[in-house]
């Protein structure tokens, strides 16, 4: 019988697909978005796939953690955590949007760990012939709820021709942003990605979804463009309308604040980050829904954790997104299967791809819900062919690290980057 299954090889690939102009308080998403595949090669031709962020210096850093695991038992989780930290060191490299809140050395090494943690877990089911549910504790829901992500944008990147969402920077191009997705993936809940007009002129976009989509939860993230007080005056104005309010002011001090006068709970993916935050948050009453991230969190069984934590001291629990492809999806709804208090439909960016992406067989929507795999580990296989294209994509685009206020500046040269704006 054998005793151990070892890393034979790890390769990781940085790619790039297309991303169009979505506006958010830093700036807007350029024509590329950036990304690294990571392939974890084991005996009998067991291929683990994990997903990340595809910036220089974190590519930097992968690589380091890649040069470090051959021999390494898939199953020995402890000794990844352990190698990868002795290969990166005491790193702090904090992201250049600033829409995932504080850096530090504890989240750089959690971000780099990440994608070869879920690419140890996809080998282990696919080693033993079960679902990563089945690893994360078992399957507690067969669908995994998703929300429609809505965002301010331009009709096209300048040049460029008009993409198929067209323009959006009004409440009638949300909403009918709203109906396209609603329409095409079926999903249950909207959010709207705000801190990009004044927020007077927000509200007035949730009314008009409210308005159209009367039994649908609401969610607003404005990524701390508001001050406490207009945090304050946002959230009344609200009041019966957004399921949550997510991050409209910085740091917990201020969010402890807007929480004491909200009538709504307050969400975050950006100053809860790290579980160093959770006393403070805790002890504060800063938050009462944590929006997880499995790529800055550490991974799967990190974010498992942390659904825990927040189910012990009585928090809500949900997942933020990122621009990502099908390895992510997949990552995170088997993450959402296994997690009882995660209740709140789950962010995702999938749909801004329009189909670009780099798995044979993506997990697709119906009913606005991901029915969770119960083939052996992640379910899903990567195309060698789409790889490529993607990595093409990434030696040919000119971009190499994300910075959406640079970009946004390139056509308003008066732009800046305020925090808060409002």
């Amino acid at each position: 019988m054998t005793t151990s299954l070892p890393v034979l090889d790890v390769t990781v690939t940085p790619i790039a697909f297309p991303d169009p102009p979505l506006l958010n308080s830093a700036g807007v998403h350029e024509p590329w978005a950036l990304r690294a595949v990571v392939q974890v090669h084991c005996g009998d031709r067991l291929v683990g796939l994990g997903e990340t962020y595809g910036d220089a210096p974190h590519l930097a850093l992968l690589g380091r953690a890649a040069g470090a695991l051959a021999g390494l038992d898939v199953f020995d989780l402890a000794g990844l955590r352990s190698r990868v930290a002795a290969a990166v060191g005491i790193v702090d490299s904090p992201d250049r949007h600033g829409l995932t809140g504080g850096s530090s050395a504890e989240k750089t090494l959690a971000r780099v760990v990440s994608p070869f943690e879920v690419a140890l877990l996809d080998v282990q089911g696919q080693a033993i012939g079960r679902p990563v549910h089945a690893l994360l504790g078992g399957k507690i829901r067969d669908k995994v709820p998703y929300s429609a992500y809505l965002f301010y944008k331009w009709a096209g990147h300048p040049g460029a021709a008009p993409d198929e969402y067209g323009e959006a920077l009004d409440p009638a191009g949300i909403v009918a942003q709203a109906r396209r997705l609603i329409d095409r993936y079926g999903f249950r809940s909207i959010k709207l990605k705000g801190g990009v007009l004044a927020p007077e002129l927000e509200i007035d976009a949730i009314r008009a979804l409210r308005a159209e989509f009367p039994g649908l939860p609401l969610r607003l993230d404005p990524n701390c463009a508001w001050t406490v007080d207009t945090s304050i005056k946002v959230a009344q104005e609200t009041a019966g309308l957004l399921e949550y309010l997510e991050d409209p002011t910085a740091g917990l001090a201020g969010m402890a604040e807007v929480a004491a006068l909200a009538p709504m709970p307050l969400a975050t993916n950006m100053c809860v980050v790290r579980f160093a935050d959770l006393p403070e948050a805790v002890a504060r009453g800063s938050v009462g829904i944590v929006l997880a991230d499995h790529h800055y969190w550490g991974g799967l069984t990190a974010s498992a954790h942390l659904a825990t934590i927040c189910r012990t001291w009585g928090m809500g629990l949900s997942m933020h997104s990122n621009s990502h492809l099908g390895i992510s999806l997949a990552a995170m709804t088997h993450l959402a299967a296994a997690t009882p208090n995660l209740t709140y439909a789950v962010d995702t960016h999938l749909p801004w791809q329009l189909g670009t992406d780099v798995v044979t067989d993506p997990l697709p929507f119906a009913g606005g819900s991901v029915t969770v795999p119960d083939t052996p580990g992640l379910g899903v296989g990567l195309d060698p062919d789409a790889l490529a294209r993607l990595h093409e994509n990434y030696l040919t685009c000119g971009i190499r690290e994300r910075d959406d206020t640079a970009y946004r500046q390139r056509f308003e040269p008066g732009y800046t980057r305020r925090r808060p704006r409002w």
